[in-house]
């Protein structure tokens, strides 16, 4: 018991807020709900959940937004090259997390615009991490998968290689055999456009 305490403890969030969110035509990281910003939700799910420590990597609009979650204990890192696209935001959060904490043994990746993610969901991710001792461990919701999503520090090197758009999702597909999946009924709902962010707030 005592190993699987120090192994769910050697586990660190990082919350990817890095993006422009050209689409909605401005910060969704900001966007009231239920009382908080959508990136203050994810902050609080991170920090209530067991993780031994939460990242927040922002980019586009990081002084607007640090300015707004400056009260946060959660750490924040600036990733200067967000313009190339997720995995530049992978990689600076990764370098960064296990520059701070060299004995994290695993990393669950987030982001800020899914609001039904739960402390729960994330203890759960982990949790199928040590029981089941399967190295990725995704969230499934509708007919695919993502965030949030579990690697263990054996993937840090290939995910330090992502380049481009392309996010984490690809290393899944690659090793489907060593994953495993928690059911996120409501995963699929993310705010990319003014609509979806009509269709949350009448939830």
């Amino acid at each position: 018991m005592a190993d699987e305490h120090m192994h769910t403890n050697k586990t660190g969030v990082i919350i990817l807020a890095a993006g422009a969110s050209s689409r909605l035509g401005s910060p969704k990281q900001l966007l009231a709900y239920s009382g908080a910003t959508l990136l203050q939700h994810s902050i609080d799910a991170a920090q209530s959940s067991d993780a031994s420590s939460v990242l927040v990597v922002l980019g586009a609009n990081a002084d607007l937004i640090k300015s707004e979650i400056g009260h946060t204990a959660a750490n924040v890192v600036v990733n200067p090259e967000w313009k190339e696209g997720m995995a530049s935001t992978i990689r600076c959060g990764l370098q960064t997390l296990v520059e701070m904490h060299p004995e994290t043994e695993a990393l669950i990746f987030m982001v800020a615009d899914q609001p039904f993610v739960t402390a729960a969901l994330l203890n759960n991710l982990m949790e199928l991490n040590r029981n089941e001792q399967r190295s990725i461990v995704a969230s499934k919701y509708g007919s695919t998968f993502g965030t949030p999503v579990l690697f263990t520090k054996r993937f840090f090197p290939e995910l330090m290689e992502l380049t481009g758009d392309v996010g984490a999702k690809s290393l899944v597909r690659k090793y489907m055999d060593e994953a495993t999946f928690v059911s996120f009924p409501k995963g699929e709902i993310d705010i990319d456009t003014v609509e979806d962010y009509k269709n949350l707030s009448e939830e």
